[in-house]
């Protein structure tokens, strides 16, 4: 079946809410672990043969290594518009980089009080959104004189903020926390519209479609939920027989799909409407942690993701084969953003690396490859 995009270790119980722990280093770049033994992925899936059978041309090269942080990355991302790639760390925290030149622009330090599990830039990259372990979010305006300057603090979980994203008109953020819980903000004033009672555990992703029309949500209670972001009203809740914790769930980009990541080794994209997985991706490894994915659709159509064999992973979306691994990080890649208009991947890793790399498709390559046709 094609599917078109239409390019527009927490310790055991750890994250049970009654024992409250307070962890050295932020929820995200602590282990989960599932209550039941997640099942391994197929030697067929994860075999050297499928990745050598079908190859991205030309393949993706380090570019450049980013360090800085003190401790385990947490996230890295491109922002929307393509001009700027930004880092948030265990450390506490933000850094913000020209993704042209890779030169630093701006470092906050610290940016919360606690360590910071995510981030997110508004549509313009004028603004940026970060979720910490000091259950607060904060909301900073890049586009300043100077260096970025604090707009708002985003004040209402009960439990660690772990995951951010704006909405397209930027006029929304949504939040998920370990208090089990989506809370919707308005940007202008920094109120809290709504809370949605979403899942019976920590949620651990949050996603806006295209339109801004929904919210999907994951969480380790094994379920997706899909919101309508206007009512707060639950449309749909994805589910797979065997119910792993999803660790990280998002939005294709024409808003049909769902991708999300289970920790069972395994991402899932859904046909959310029909309540319906349509392909599986495997052969990485991710039981532990909470590991980004992410669609490539500048040269091709791809999904990439992080592991914890300290790698990232390029599949081909149609055929699910690993096209292309690329090694270079010496702990858990917990952190993947593909640029939205060039060939360009950065990933970020644990406290044993503590780096964001920048990987990209060499343009003499192409240009041989152009010629060839």
């Amino acid at each position: 079946m094609q599917i078109g995009l239409n390019i527009i270790p927490i310790p055991d119980n750890a994250i049970n809410k009654k024992q409250n722990p307070a962890p050295t280093l932020p929820s995200k770049t602590l282990p989960l672990t599932s209550s039941s033994p997640a099942p391994m992925a197929s030697a067929a899936d994860a075999s050297g043969e499928d990745a050598a059978a079908a190859a991205i041309l030309p393949p993706y090269e380090l570019r450049a290594t980013l360090s800085g942080h003190k401790r385990a990355v947490s996230a890295a991302k491109f922002s929307p518009d393509g001009s700027l790639l930004a880092s948030a760390s265990a450390d506490k925290t933000l850094r913000i980089y020209s993704a042209h030149s890779l030169s630093l622009l701006a470092e906050l330090s610290p940016a919360h009080g606690e360590g910071i599990s995510d981030l997110a830039f508004s549509s313009d990259a004028r603004l940026l959104c970060s979720a910490s372990d000091d259950r607060s979010l904060r909301l900073w305006d890049l586009a300043a004189p100077g260096n970025p300057t604090l707009l708002k603090t985003l004040i209402g979980h009960t439990n660690y903020a772990f995951c951010c994203a704006f909405n397209p008109q930027s006029n929304l953020v949504a939040s998920g926390s370990f208090d089990e819980t989506v809370r919707v903000w308005e940007v202008r004033s920094g109120r809290c519209l709504r809370v949605l009672p979403a899942h019976s555990e920590p949620v651990t992703a949050v996603d806006f479609d295209r339109d801004g029309a929904l919210i999907v949500s994951g969480s380790y209670d094994g379920l997706c939920r899909v919101w309508d972001s206007g009512t707060g009203h639950c449309v749909k809740t994805l589910i797979d027989d065997e119910s792993p914790p999803v660790s990280f769930a998002k939005f294709s980009p024409n808003g049909k799909f769902v991708l999300a990541s289970t920790l069972d080794s395994t991402l899932r994209l859904w046909n959310y409407s029909a309540g319906k997985f349509l392909k599986i991706y495997n052969g990485h490894v991710n039981k532990k942690f909470c590991i980004p994915a992410a669609f490539s659709i500048t040269n091709g159509k791809y999904i990439v993701s992080g592991s914890e064999d300290n790698c990232v992973y390029l599949w081909d979306l149609q055929t699910r084969k690993i096209v292309q691994r690329l090694e270079g990080h010496t702990d858990t890649v917990i952190a993947v953003s593909c640029h939205p208009k060039e060939n360009m991947i950065a990933s970020g890793a644990l406290g044993n690396d503590k780096t964001v790399k920048v990987w990209v498709q060499k343009e003499e390559d192409q240009m041989i490859k152009w010629k060839s046709k």
